[in-house]
């Protein structure tokens, strides 16, 4: 990896070296293992003081980009969680955005030039996340909870209508249910890339589910009512009897009030993380398995590459 200097700059020197060799390590310029120059080897390159490489080095072993391996010199990291760590804020990521432009300015691209080339760079760049698009805002947080369970992949919400926010779309695949599919290509920009699931049907629901014994006592539990409706229809055609049925509104004060006495309790992903402990909770999907098989295939083929 090639480093300049600019003593010129009004970016501190032992700055401006930590930040080139944290883009060289991101842009894998510099590989993970890799031994750096010694300070001595680049203090009389750039003709500064050895205290200032030597700081810098430091500073970069304490945020984990480098480590010292006695007797041999310096070298290049695994980017590990604590190196990650340092650019998780927005003042570290300025700092070193700012950085960048400066070195490149000092190596006299113009400003059109930068913005060309880091514009083509950002469209290189994969999705990082699915953004869930859904006006009702109980079933974005189930939407987004299964596909995030199903793929492990970082998933956000919206409203359709938020959908035309550029800084919303950015890095985002747009996911949405196919009964708002009109709506939500309404909003987004032309050429948006928009997923379209399916929701289960009531066989598939059913699958692989025994039947409750006669006497059973079925708890139903979730703050979002259409599931409840929704998780009438289904039980009622498997044959249960309604009166065996226990409808909880979990918007509701007390809702978790003697829920331990049913013999299982039907919820969604979301409610399911707060119910009290030791329910017997049967947790009920509302995305496809097809539709959850094509976001997962998605990930393997696009996003993970």
């Amino acid at each position: 990896m090639r480093l300049w200097l600019s003593k010129n700059s009004e970016v501190p020197l032992r700055e401006q070296l930590v930040r080139q060799v944290m883009l060289g390590i991101i842009s894998d310029d510099l590989k993970p293992g890799q031994r750096l120059p010694s300070t001595r080897e680049l203090a009389r390159r750039f003709s500064i003081h050895s205290n200032t490489v030597s700081a810098a080095y430091r500073d970069l072993e304490r945020r984990g980009w480098l480590e010292f391996r006695k007797g041999s010199g310096v070298y290049v990291r695994a980017l590990a969680e604590s190196a990650t760590e340092a650019l998780s804020t927005p003042l570290e990521l300025d700092q070193l955005i700012s950085s960048f432009l400066s070195f490149a300015r000092v190596q006299g691209f113009s400003l059109a030039e930068i913005q060309t080339r880091i514009k083509h760079w950002l469209e290189l760049q994969p999705p990082d996340h699915f953004l869930v698009a859904e006006p009702d805002p109980d079933l974005r947080e189930i939407l987004s909870a299964e596909i995030e369970e199903a793929t492990g992949f970082r998933v956000s919400v919206a409203a359709p209508e938020e959908c035309a926010d550029a800084e919303r779309l950015a890095g985002a695949v747009v996911v949405a249910l196919y009964g708002q599919a009109e709506r939500v290509r309404a909003a987004l920009p032309p050429g948006t890339t928009l997923l379209l699931l399916h929701t289960r049907s009531i066989p598939e629901s059913l699958q692989a589910e025994k039947p409750p014994p006669p006497d059973a006592l079925i708890a139903v539990v979730s703050r979002w009512p259409k599931f409840l409706e929704w998780s009438r229809v289904v039980l009622v055609a498997a044959g249960v009897d309604p009166s065996a049925l226990n409808f909880r509104d979990a918007r509701t004060q007390g809702w978790e009030k003697g829920l331990r006495s049913s013999t299982f309790v039907i919820t969604d992903p979301v409610t399911a993380r707060h119910l009290p402990a030791n329910c017997d909770a049967r947790v009920f999907r509302f995305i496809a398995d097809s539709s959850l098989e094509e976001l997962r295939n998605f990930v393997g083929q696009f996003l993970t590459g």
